[in-house]
């Protein structure tokens, strides 16, 4: 029980004292840039999708 203790004793002083928080501003920062990311390759996996639907149903026509 004493080892499970320190380790949330050590992980507390870890989190409020060692780790480096982003600014409110950073945070705004990369949350847009992982927004027009996550835009950006849905809009790419959208064509590539409607791009191999009509390819494919183009073949299929054939048979």
């Amino acid at each position: 029980m004493n080892k499970i203790r320190t380790y949330f004793r050590e992980s507390y002083h870890e989190l409020v004292h060692k780790v480096s928080w982003p600014t409110w501003q950073e945070l705004q920062s990369s949350t847009m840039i992982v927004l027009i990311a996550t835009v950006l390759i849905t809009l790419l996996v959208w064509g590539m999708d409607s791009a191999a639907h009509l390819v494919l149903s183009q073949y299929y026509k054939l048979f």
